[in-house]
């Protein structure tokens, strides 16, 4: 399977961006997705993830109610909404599969990686 994430961008403190992440070689439906992020010089922390039925979520405390996953199993599409963006959310953003049903936190669960999307949050 591989993933593609695309989205990232320049956008000022208080702004919106979305994220997605296409996923081919595999039907998206056999896979709970996470998005990951790295700041530089930081380790790669998860953001949030979704699981295979979209009823299982998970988001990191940091983004909690700014930010949503979600998916879209025809279109083999998972999307980060990300809303009132901090200077703190500046990073490279990575999406990743795991053959699992449930999510995980901790990137050494997932199988598959895309390559980043850059997020700069400034003004």
């Amino acid at each position: 399977v591989q993933l593609q994430a695309s989205g990232g961008g320049l956008v000022q403190p208080g702004g919106s961006l979305r994220l997605s992440c296409s996923v081919s070689g595999s039907r998206l439906n056999y896979y709970s997705i996470g998005w990951f992020h790295q700041a530089p010089g930081k380790e790669r922390e998860g953001v949030a993830c979704i699981g295979t039925s979209s009823v299982k979520t998970y988001y990191a405390d940091s983004v909690k109610g700014r930010f949503t996953i979600s998916r879209d199993n025809r279109k083999n599409t998972v999307y980060l909404q990300m809303n009132s963006l901090e200077p703190e959310d500046t990073a490279v953003y990575y999406c990743a599969a795991r053959a699992r049903t449930v999510c995980a936190t901790a990137p050494t669960a997932f199988d598959h990686w895309g390559q980043g999307t850059l997020v700069t949050v400034s003004s």
